[in-house]
C-alpha cells in the first residue's frame, strides 16, 4: 500500500512542478538556516569534556578591598593570587588540583635557517594531563617532585612534535623555549577541547587546535616566562616578581569524585577564606565552586547573539512551514474533484490522508536534502569569518541525521492542516461540479 501511495504522490507532484518546487525549496530555505545555526551554537555550548565534567571544579575567592562589595552577590574574582592558589593546591583536600597561567613561548628551531616562531603555552602543575584526561602519543607528564624541584621538562603537542621531529618519538629530546632547554618528557595525541575551558580569562581564545607546549609553573617562571593576563588589585611597580605581589593570574581546577567531596570542598574553601580574614589579608569572605559547564556559562562563553541567531532561524523556519502549509492547501483545493471521484470509488478517509501525508513527506526529504546542502554552504561562510572557533564549523553525523529528522517533522506538520481537509471533503458535491 505504501508503495501505492508513493506512486501517487509522484504523479502528483510531477502534475504541478513549479508548486512542488516552490514548495521544496520553502522548506530548505528554512532547513538550511536553522541547522547552520543550530550547528555553530552546538559548537560553541558543547561539553568540552563529557566523560569527566561533571567532576570537575573551578574553586574562586575574593582578595580584593570592600569597595562595592555587596555579600552574597558580588562574585569572586576568576582568577588568584599565587600565594593563594599555592595554598589551596599543596593541601590537597582533592583528588587531583592543578593550577594553571598561559604564556607565549618562543620556539627555536633546531635547524639554523629556519626562524623562531611563537605558540600558545601553558604553565601549570603535574595534575593538568591526569585531571583533565589528555591523552599521551609518547611518553608522559612530569611528577609533582619535578614541579619542586623546577626540573626543565616540557610536554609538547601532536603539531609541534609533527613540525619539530616530522612524529617521530621525541621523548628526551631537546627543545629550546625562550633561550632555555627544555627536556621533553611526553609528547600529546591530538587534544583540543571545544571550548578550551582551562584558558577561560587567563587571556587566550576560547577555540582552536590547542595549545602547543605545557611546562611546569615553577620552572617557567623562574625562567621569567609572564603570564598573558595578570590583574592587580592593589598599586604594584615590580610586575616581574607576581609571586610577591598582590595581582591574579591563575586559574585553579580540581577533580572531586562525588557529591560529599564537593560539599566538603566547598567548606575547606570558607575555611580558608575566613583564616585569610582573620590574617588581615582578605576583606571578603564569598567564595565560589563552580562545575565546568556551570563555570563556562558563568563565563558567558556561548555569546547571546548567537542564541539570537538560532531563534531567529528557527522562527524563520516556522514562516517556511506555515507557507508550505498553505501550498499545499491550495494544491489539495485544485485537486477536490479527484479526491470526490477517489471517494465515490471507495478510498476511504483514511487512505486519502495517508496518500496526502506521504506527499508532505517526499517534500520533506527533498527539502532536506536541499537545506543539508544550503547548511554547508552557510557553514563553509562561517569558515571564512574571523572568528577562532571558524574553522570548527562543520556538520557531524548528528546534525547530518538531525537535518532529515528536522526536514520530516516539518513536512509533516505542514501535511496535516491539506491532508485532514482532503480526508474530510465530501465526494457528492465535487461530483456535481464535475
Amino acid at each position: 500500500m505504501l508503495g501505492y501511495y508513493l506512486d501517487l504522490a509522484v504523479r502528483s507532484l510531477k502534475r504541478n512542478k513549479i508548486l512542488t518546487a516552490l514548495m521544496i525549496m520553502t522548506l530548505a530555505l528554512g532547513i538550511g538556516a536553522s541547522i547552520t545555526t543550530l550547528t555553530v551554537l552546538r559548537l560553541l555550548s558543547g561539553d568540552p569534556l563529557p566523560q569527566k565534567s561533571a567532576r570537575l571544579f573551578y574553586p574562586q575567592v575574593d582578595p580584593n578591598t570592600l569597595d562595592g562589595y555587596v555579600a552574597g552577590q558580588t562574585k569572586p574574582d576568576a582568577t588568584m593570587a599565587y600565594p593563594d592558589a599555592m595554598n589551596l593546591l599543596h593541601a590537597r583536600r582533592a583528588k587531583r588540583q592543578a593550577v594553571m597561567a598561559l604564556t607565549q613561548a618562543k620556539i627555536i628551531p633546531q635547524h639554523a635557517n629556519e626562524h623562531p616562531y611563537f605558540s600558545d603555552g601553558v604553565m601549570t602543575t603535574a595534575d593538568f594531563f591526569g585531571m583533565f584526561d589528555a591523552p599521551f602519543q609518547y611518553g608522559g607528564g612530569w611528577t609533582a617532585d619535578d614541579d619542586e624541584n623546577r626540573a626543565a621538562l616540557v610536554v609538547i603537542a601532536d603539531f609541534l612534535n609533527d613540525k619539530l621531529f616530522g612524529g617521530a618519538n621525541s621523548v628526551g629530546k631537546v627543545i629550546r623555549i625562550n633561550d632555555h632547554d627544555f627536556r621533553i618528557v611526553g609528547v600529546l595525541k591530538h587534544w583540543a577541547p571545544q571550548p578550551r575551558f582551562y584558558t577561560q580569562d587567563l587571556g587566550s581564545r576560547d577555540y582552536g587546535d590547542g595549545d602547543g607546549v605545557f611546562m611546569p609553573l615553577q620552572t617557567a617562571r623562574s625562567m621569567d616566562m609572564g603570564p598573558e593576563d595578570t590583574e592587580c588589585y592593589a598599586s604594584v611597580t615590580d610586575v616581574e616578581h607576581l609571586e610577591l605581589a598582590p595581582c591574579e593570574w591563575l586559574g585553579m581546577w580540581v577533580e572531586l569524585g562525588d557529591s560529599a567531596a564537593v560539599t566538603d570542598y566547598k567548606s575547606f574553601l570558607d575555611g580558608y577564606v575566613k583564616q585569610q580574614i582573620a590574617l588581615g589579608r582578605f576583606k571578603r569572605s564569598d567564595t565560589a565552586l563552580l562545575g565546568l559547564m556551570g563555570w563556562l556559562s558563568d563565563q558567558q562563553v556561548v555569546p547571546n547573539d548567537a542564541r539570537l541567531q538560532v531563534y531567529l532561524a528557527f522562527g524563520f523556519l516556522l514562516i517556511c512551514v506555515v507557507n508550505t502549509v498553505g501550498l499545499l492547501l491550495a494544491k489539495c483545493l485544485r485537486r477536490s474533484r479527484e479526491i470526490g471521484v477517489r471517494r465515490a470509488l471507495g478510498a476511504t478517509r483514511r487512505a486519502i490522508f495517508a496518500q496526502f501525508m506521504v506527499e508532505a513527506g517526499i517534500v520533506g526529504l527533498a527539502g532536506g536534502l536541499i537545506g543539508l546542502l544550503l547548511a554547508e554552504l552557510g557553514l563553509l561562510g562561517v569558515r571564512h569569518q574571523p572568528a577562532d572557533y571558524a574553522s570548527l564549523a562543520h556538520l557531524d553525523i548528528q546534525m547530518f541525521l538531525f537535518t532529515f529528522v528536522v526536514a520530516l517533522v516539518a513536512s509533516l506538520i505542514a501535511g496535516l492542516l491539506p491532508a485532514w481537509r482532503a480526508c474530510v471533503m465530501a465526494p457528492a458535491p465535487q461530483l456535481k461540479a464535475a
